[in-house]
């Protein structure tokens, strides 16, 4: 007999799965505020509108988990845990609702939705006591004693997940795997620490993004939106800090080096845009680490398929997905002690880079082509800008009707 914990997990997957189904089915009524018609944005890869309201979904789910798990009903959870998830959910508000709005009307801005993701951390601070406490950082921890300082550090690590989510939602299943990913090595680590209440906050997680996947994953039919993407940035952030806080054996870096990859790519993207380009941190562009992985080896090796054409925008996910398991198998085997979860980090970190400049040059290494000899950073990086260039200016978005679903 499957224990009450899981029980609750099997129920959030099946009512994410249902709510999902019916927003597919009655998108007549509703596809005319719902569905994704912008077919030629520079980070679309999609042919046909789709609803981008799936993050309804996700939290319908938790909200009927938790009623369905009350005492009157099937008594699967503690009073005190369905009361901490509902606060949760509570919190969560502002940064949904902001997403669910721009999904909606497009016309909420970007600063904004920023606000909206502190006050939702601010919120969970206060209700739920998920303030930053410590880092791992000699110097910085001291620091982190000063309240005001705590919260500001909070907000930040907060609404950095919760647009780091967004941030890596731009193929089918992408982010939302990786989020299943993470709530999963975070549940094994709150249970190796004894921690109940965090375990099955990331097991509710974990099945209601499970429901949304069974009917998303592979051929797209829903989309997370930024409301999803937003509302599972936010669970997972807030998760991430509760074990931390709660949890002396856990250590900082050991929860970074989980969250590792939307951390560095939404890092290096305020990089690249700002630094390199010059450009607004918040402008999109086709430059992700997911986008070059679909331009550069999807579409090199899996052949383009009229019957289904999202084989290629789904295949994404299964290049990206599982070096992310990987490495969160590899921090909860042996990220326990800071040495260990520091090298994992870093060693994620030197990954990315040398990854993204070989999508990025088609060649390992800062050499070029003419005569095989070394060149100089600037050389380098001025080569780099005319291949972002003709990535920018190739096919999949100078012919975007030929995008793939």
């Amino acid at each position: 007999m499957l224990s009450p914990t899981f029980s609750a997990g099997i129920v959030a997957a099946s009512a994410s799965a249902a709510a999902s189904v019916l927003i597919i089915l009655s998108q007549r009524w509703h596809g005319k505020h719902t569905l994704d018609h912008d077919l030629d944005g520079v980070q679309k890869f999609h042919t046909t509108a789709v609803p981008r309201i799936g993050g309804m979904a996700l939290v319908f789910a938790l909200l009927a988990t938790l009623a369905l798990c009350q005492p009157w009903a099937f008594d699967l959870l503690p009073t005190a845990q369905l009361s901490i998830a509902a606060l949760l959910l509570l919190a969560s508000a502002p940064a949904f609702l902001s997403g669910i709005i721009e999904d909606l009307t497009k016309t909420v801005s970007v600063k904004a939705r920023l606000l909206a993701a502190v006050s939702s951390a601010l919120i969970a601070s206060w209700l739920l006591g998920a303030t930053v406490d410590e880092l791992n950082i000699w110097g910085i921890d001291t620091l982190l004693a000063w309240g005001p300082l705590a919260l500001a550090i909070t907000a930040v690590v907060v609404s950095g997940g919760v647009h780091a989510i967004n941030i890596i939602d731009g193929f089918n299943g992408l982010a939302a795997l990786t989020v299943m990913v993470m709530l999963a090595a975070f549940g094994v680590l709150a249970w190796q620490a004894g921690d109940e209440l965090v375990t099955q906050l990331a097991l509710l997680g974990f099945g209601a993004t499970a429901g949304f996947v069974l009917v998303n994953y592979p051929t797209g039919r829903l989309f997370l939106g930024d409301g999803g993407a937003y509302f599972l940035g936010f669970w997972v952030a807030e998760i991430a800090l509760l074990l931390l806080v709660r949890n002396a054996s856990v250590n900082a870096w050991q929860v970074l080096s989980v969250c590792a990859y939307p951390v560095i790519e939404v890092l290096y993207s305020i990089y690249r845009r700002k630094v390199v380009r010059h450009a607004s941190p918040g402008a999109p562009d086709g430059l992700h680490l997911h986008t070059l992985v679909y331009r550069r080896v999807v579409r090199k090796f899996l052949r383009d398929d009229a019957c289904k054409p999202w084989k290629r925008n789904a295949a994404v996910a299964l290049v990206i997905v599982p070096c992310v398991a990987l490495a969160a198998t590899a921090t909860v085997l042996a990220g326990d002690t800071l040495l260990g979860s520091v090298t994992l980090v870093l060693a994620q970190l030197l990954t990315y880079l040398l990854v993204y400049t070989r999508l990025v040059r088609c060649r390992w290494g800062a050499r070029l082509a003419s005569g095989g000899h070394g060149t100089t950073l600037h050389a380098a990086r001025a080569q780099d800008m005319v291949n972002e260039r003709d990535l920018l200016d190739g096919p999949d978005y100078a012919m975007p009707q030929k995008k793939q679903a």
